[in-house]
């Protein structure tokens, strides 16, 4: 068996491969420099470990075709606003503490969309995700943090900046008696700030985060510095 690289993943999988070693399969790595090349029945293959080049008979050649990311899934992530890795595969909220998760809520990752996996992993993934999926649906509401962007609809314009600058379209203008104002979703907001700063006529302001009371604590503190 000739491999680039291995891994085994689990206890499962290292002892598929400590039993493949004991009934006398020989695995030899090569380089990505040195790629086997099939000649004159034979395969041709320099081993790294010995060091020398190897010319193997062969009766059947069987390719390994690795498992790669869907090619719409990076439309699809700009879509749903949530991450990719540098293969394409989608990247969950936190490995460890968040692992069906976005940082997006509502959404959930599992099975090989995340990584490639085999059943046993997908189908135990798919249960995490539903359970989280279930969570807010038997709830029947969300609960969101304080933290959320606040629109003072005497100063909002209706030019629709805040709602092509906020990155999890938690922004949408309405019409209403006014005319056009921007209104905010709050279960849909995160906080990030932008919509607030992006503002030309600075109707948006981050509840509990305001100027006045950013400005009591840098004022403070720039007093305090000789």
């Amino acid at each position: 068996m000739l491999y680039r690289d291995i891994v085994t993943q689990g206890t499962k999988h290292e002892d598929y491969y400590g039993k493949a070693r004991e009934t006398g399969i020989t695995f030899i790595e090569y380089s990505r420099e040195m790629h086997p090349v099939l000649e004159n029945g034979r395969v041709r293959v320099f081993d790294e470990f010995l060091g020398e080049e190897l010319n193997l008979p062969y009766d059947l050649v069987v390719l390994s075709t690795p498992m790669v990311a869907h090619p719409d899934a990076a439309d699809l992530g700009q879509k749903l606003k949530v991450p990719v890795d540098e293969y394409g595969f989608f990247l969950e909220a936190h490995v460890k503490l968040r692992p069906v998760d976005f940082a997006t809520d509502g959404i959930f990752v599992c099975g090989c969309a995340h990584w490639p996996a085999n059943v046993g992993e997908s189908v135990s993934q798919a249960y995490g995700a539903a359970s989280r999926a279930s969570i807010p649906l038997s709830v029947g509401h969300v609960k969101t943090e304080p933290l959320i962007a606040v629109v003072d609809e005497n100063e909002c314009s209706g030019c629709g900046l805040c709602e092509l600058t906020c990155p999890f379209k938690a922004i949408r203008i309405e019409e209403i008696e006014k005319g056009r104002k921007a209104k905010v979703i709050a279960a849909s907001c995160k906080g990030c700030g932008a919509c607030g700063a992006g503002c030309p006529e600075r109707a948006i302001t981050m509840q509990h985060f305001t100027d006045n009371q950013l400005l009591a604590q840098v004022i403070p503190l720039s007093e305090a510095i000789p």
